[in-house]
C-alpha cells in the first residue's frame, strides 16, 4: 500500500477521491460505481480536497461512518460492489479509506463479501473478548 503522505500529494482523478465529510448517499454511490466500472479506486473520508488538508474524523464516529458507507454501497450499488474499508491515523487524525477493487465476476464479489464480513465479525468478537479478559484481570484497556 502506498504511503498516505505520498497519496496526499496526488490529484483527485478517476481512481482517487477525497472528502472532509460524508457526501450524500447519491454522491457517494456515484463515486463508488464510477470506481467499480473503471479500474477500481480509493475514497478517503476525513481529507479535504481543496485546499488539501487532513481534517480528520471524530474517533467515536468511525464505526458508525463505516457502517453508513457500507450500507449506502450495499443498498444503492448493483451488481454487488464490495468495499475494503480501513481506519487510518495520520498525525493523530482519523481517516476512513474505502477501497473499491475491480472484480472479474459477480460470484467473485459475493465470495469476497462473505470473507470480509466473516473477518470483520471475528475481529469484533476477538476485541470484545480481550476487553472482557482485561476487565477480569483489572487491566486498564485503552
Amino acid at each position: 500500500m502506498q504511503k498516505l503522505s505520498d497519496i496526499l500529494h496526488q490529484p483527485e482523478g478517476r481512481r482517487l477521491e477525497f472528502k472532509a465529510q460524508l457526501p450524500t448517499s447519491a454522491e457517494l454511490a456515484k463515486s463508488i460505481i464510477a470506481f467499480a466500472n473503471d479500474a477500481g479506486g480509493e475514497f478517503y473520508l476525513g481529507i479535504q480536497d481543496k485546499p488539501r488538508e487532513v481534517t480528520g474524523l471524530e474517533e467515536d464516529s468511525l464505526i458508525g461512518l463505516e457502517e453508513k458507507i457500507s450500507s449506502i454501497i450495499h443498498d444503492q450499488c448493483a451488481p454487488v460492489i464490495l468495499p475494503e474499508m480501513l481506519f487510518l491515523n495520520h498525525e493523530g487524525k482519523h481517516i476512513i479509506l474505502t477501497k473499491i477493487h475491480k472484480v472479474s465476476a459477480p460470484r467473485v464479489a459475493e465470495m469476497v463479501k462473505i470473507l470480509e464480513n466473516t473477518y470483520r465479525l471475528v475481529n469484533i468478537i476477538l476485541i470484545n473478548e480481550l476487553a472482557l479478559l482485561a476487565g477480569k484481570m483489572d487491566i486498564l484497556a485503552c
